[in-house]
């Protein structure tokens, strides 16, 4: 039996009105409101103004020797390390694929202090970062990706969570790794992610050396563990990041402060155990193994000064 209702013109005029109407909104939706500026699936559609420094303090301000701790298996490893990888390489909306898999998203952030937007690959939920400390990686996306700062003892190193993010605004095309929990935090030493190569830090540090990336890692140390120093430059067990140690330690007293050259003295703390540092030795890329005393990392315009003279390492690296 035939709808009456098609065979009168003033009916199908609404219909189609109504029809129209829907799919303009529809598309407007999946276009995320503009033709000109789609939504990018690679950083996901959730984007935030936040000032880094005080975003990744809120992440670090849970983590604690009590805190949560899951040792991921190999395969789970491989997915993240993957996962930004496949972001670095511009392959974007793969990656947040690939990242969703072991429950890891992609969101973009702009920095209220600086205006620059960086991708922050990290677990979906605060749940799973609490239960699992796997860590996260932030991303400038302003520039190509150039060098690293790793930051593998947030907390347990005080405050060297923000000498990190200090120097990843420093200077354009860095990549942040931060560990998601305290060294004390696993079993044994297995948070331990200096020191092991079973962590989702240490896989996501690998596959930035496949891609040439170099890397200063930052950790820091009582000021009566090493008195009269204000900081340790090494290159670990290598030898690649020699020159650029010595423009960061030279930039380093040019602003007052009192670095320990490992490479040329007998200094405490040097690293040369450190795994991502003789990963880096193995691939032939330039590695810093950085320590800096307790009042260095409490001061803010220290940190601010330690930053500026990381730049003399971090700019040469940026203009590779």
């Amino acid at each position: 039996m035939t709808d009456v209702r098609t065979k009168n013109p003033k009916f199908i005029g609404k219909f189609l009105v109504t029809v129209v109407a829907v799919a303009t909104v529809a598309n407007i939706t999946s276009c995320g409101g503009s033709r000109s500026e789609p939504v990018e699936p690679s950083a996901g559609p959730e984007r935030h103004s936040v000032d880094l420094g005080d975003h990744v303090s809120a992440f670090t301000g849970g983590l604690g020797p009590r805190g949560g701790y899951r040792e991921p298996v190999r395969g789970e490893r491989r997915t993240v390390a993957e996962g930004v990888g496949l972001f670095l390489d511009g392959r974007r909306a793969e990656a947040g694929r690939h990242l969703a898999g072991v429950g890891f998203r992609v969101r973009t952030l702009t920095d209220r202090a600086t205006g620059r937007r960086y991708a922050e690959i990290a677990d979906a939920t605060e749940a799973r970062a609490a239960t699992r400390g796997w860590g996260r990686v932030y991303v400038d996306l302003g520039s190509p990706s150039r060098w690293s700062v790793q930051v593998p003892h947030p907390v347990a190193d005080t405050d060297s969570e923000d000498v990190g993010v200090a120097m990843l605004r420093g200077t354009p095309g860095g990549v942040l790794v931060l560990a998601g929990a305290h060294r004390e935090a696993g079993r044994g030493d297995a948070a331990d992610v200096s020191h092991r190569r079973d962590t989702v830090f240490h896989a996501v540090c690998d596959e930035l050396l496949k891609r040439g990336l170099p890397g200063i890692q930052v950790h820091g140390f009582d000021d009566a563990t090493a008195p009269g120093y204000d900081a340790i430059v090494s290159t670990g067990s290598g030898t690649r990041g020699r020159a650029a140690g010595r423009a960061m330690s030279d930039a380093l007293r040019d602003r007052g402060f009192d670095p320990c050259r490992a490479w040329s003295r007998k200094c405490p703390l040097e690293g040369r155990t450190n795994v991502q540092g003789r990963a880096a030795d193995k691939a032939g890329v330039p590695f810093l193994h950085v320590e800096f005393s307790r009042s260095v990392r409490e001061s803010g315009r220290s940190v601010s000064r330690v930053a500026e003279a990381a730049g003399a390492a971090t700019r040469v690296w940026a203009a590779d």
